[in-house]
């Protein structure tokens, strides 16, 4: 009886002497994306990595899976919501299943520069659209920019019908799908990690993306044509667990967020200057002609494609796409 008595308390010092050892763990934020680390999200991740480190040492720890190392594209979001990571940011043309107000930032000729993108999501509106998926147990923290988009194929690109019977490559969007058959292109939808392999091989003839993926994925090298269309936004909404986001302790999250805001700023700073760069390095690579449309040349390309604005309407709301619309005129 008293030698049971005292492997009892025995046992029950031991897990108590267990306890502040185990509430000292950090808590551990894997960040999966399927970019490259030189791209604005690459930065970012790791942008934010450190930051954390060094404002919550011992408290949290960040650890960073790029290119598809961990999740590629399609699984990303379902490893978020079983809780296998904590954090992605996904480009904003992945939520149509989640909500379909979001398709918004999808819509061809939308925004007119990266400076209107950003006035619209710093809005009222646009800040709506981060909290609405939370019923899925998904929170939007911020906005991201990757870039304004441009096209590439084979063969130049100056006019709608020169894209007539192309394959493009798309991301999982319905918008993006009607925005290519308004040009009576081919859409084709394919993760991000195949898309060089992709176009190398001829299963796609082109692609939209911004500079720095272009270049960072080395896809001016199985492209001779860019045309710069800046005919769209390709965002990410930075989205973690809303149950584990919850769940943190106030003040974890509480610096969490102040990171994160301090991450974005410096993010959307940098994205236009990478793009910028990027598009030097292309041209200084001499593998790709980048064609400058004109004025008229874009127009054409734009009332192509505008039609699609009114096939989604119903989805997205007349009254968001004119919120963004509005932010086109300099505040």
């Amino acid at each position: 009886m008293l030698r049971s008595l005292f492997s009892a308390l025995a046992c029950a010092l031991a897990v108590s002497s267990m306890n502040p050892a185990m509430a000292a763990d950090p808590v551990i934020i894997k960040f999966s994306h399927v970019v490259a680390d030189q791209t604005p999200k690459g930065q970012g991740a790791l942008l934010f990595k450190k930051l954390v480190e060094e404002r919550l040492p011992g408290k949290v720890k960040v650890e960073v899976y790029p290119n598809s190392s961990l999740f590629g594209d399609g699984k990303e979001m379902e490893a978020l919501l079983l809780g296998d990571v904590q954090m992605i940011a996904p480009s904003l043309a992945k939520f149509e299943q989640y909500t379909k107000s979001v398709q918004l930032f999808d819509l061809p000729f939308l925004f007119n520069d990266i400076n209107a993108v950003d006035r619209f999501q710093l809005s009222p509106q646009g800040q709506g659209l981060l909290k609405s998926m939370e019923s899925k147990n998904i929170t939007g923290l911020a906005y991201w920019h990757n870039g304004m988009k441009q096209l590439s194929a084979n063969k130049p690109l100056r006019v709608p019908a020169d894209a007539r019977g192309l394959k493009f490559r798309v991301q999982a969007s319905a918008v993006l799908e009607e925005q290519f058959k308004a040009v009576r292109a081919n859409p084709r939808k394919m993760s991000f990690a195949e898309v060089y392999q992709g176009l190398q091989t001829g299963v796609v003839n082109g692609a939209e993306n911004p500079y720095s993926n272009i270049y960072s994925q080395k896809m001016h090298e199985v492209q001779k044509y860019i045309t710069e269309s800046n005919h769209g936004v390709l965002d990410y909404m930075l989205i973690t667990n809303t149950k584990f986001w919850n769940g943190l302790p106030p003040d974890v999250r509480s610096e969490l967020d102040k990171i994160v805001v301090e991450v974005t700023t410096h993010v959307n700073k940098e994205a236009q200057q990478l793009n910028e760069g990027d598009k030097q390095r292309i041209l200084a690579a001499k593998t790709t002609e980048i064609i400058t449309l004109t004025p008229e040349e874009r127009g054409q390309w734009r009332d192509a494609m505008k039609p699609v604005w009114k096939k989604f309407e119903g989805e997205i709301g007349a009254e968001l796409i004119s919120a963004a619309e509005a932010a086109n005129q300099a505040q």
